[in-house]
């Protein structure tokens, strides 16, 4: 499931948060409904949860807030759109019990993204994590944001294999793709980046602030 919405869309941000709730319900439901494989043992086959490991940490809470991981550099400012929503993000979000990772002051790029991943397997149990990070597209798809249910890749723009990251990804579309991909990283206007990082961070603030954490257990443990 993707959304797409164009920067200069005055409803762009509601809209944003509008599909960002609703992938991360799908997310959530799709993962504490019952699936399960079969695995063969030695004592012949075995059915076991398919979710098991996330249903494990899962506190029972439908409304606990996503982890916000904005994959970027501060070095160019077409990789800048993670650092810059990051920073916004932490500003507008102050007094909110929220975890924001990739910020203008300690960002984090698609290097550490093995790191990270392990990082927040090991702390944020059971926690949904949004991936948000530029990306280049066709001459047309310039200035459109991409909220997807799928895992994002950082690095895959400049033909990286670094693996995924995210239950939900955030993708703004700042440059044509080219064959060195130097729109990305040199001809890319600050002004895109920045309204792109305010129309993210707003979307992802509304989202933060209506989670009122109502306690519901939808994980059965078996």
């Amino acid at each position: 499931m993707e959304y797409t919405f164009h920067i200069y869309n005055k409803l762009a941000a509601d809209g944003a948060a509008m599909a960002l709730e609703a992938l991360l319900k799908n997310d959530l439901e799709r993962k504490l409904t019952p699936r399960r494989f079969q695995e063969k043992t030695g004592a012949g086959m075995r059915s076991t949860p398919k979710n098991a490991e996330f249903c494990k940490y899962f506190n029972g809470d439908f409304e606990a807030p996503p982890v916000i991981v904005c994959i970027g550099s501060d070095l160019a400012v077409g990789d800048s759109l993670g650092p810059i929503t990051g920073s916004i993000l932490k500003y507008k979000t102050q007094g909110l019990r929220a975890f924001i990772y990739g910020t203008l002051s300690s960002p984090v790029t698609a290097k550490e993204i093995k790191y990270l991943r392990a990082f927040l397997k090991g702390t944020h149990k059971g926690s949904q994590v949004i991936a948000v990070d530029a990306a280049v597209g066709a001459e047309g798809d310039v200035g459109l944001l991409k909220l997807s249910d799928s895992p994002l890749f950082p690095g895959a723009g400049a033909n990286k294999r670094l693996g995924s990251i995210g239950d939900i990804s955030i993708m703004g579309i700042v440059a044509e793709k080219s064959i060195a991909n130097f729109g990305l990283l040199n001809t890319t206007r600050l002004n895109l980046v920045y309204t792109m990082s305010e129309i993210v961070s707003e979307a992802i603030a509304n989202v933060l602030y209506q989670r009122v954490k109502p306690s519901s257990n939808f994980c059965v443990k078996k």
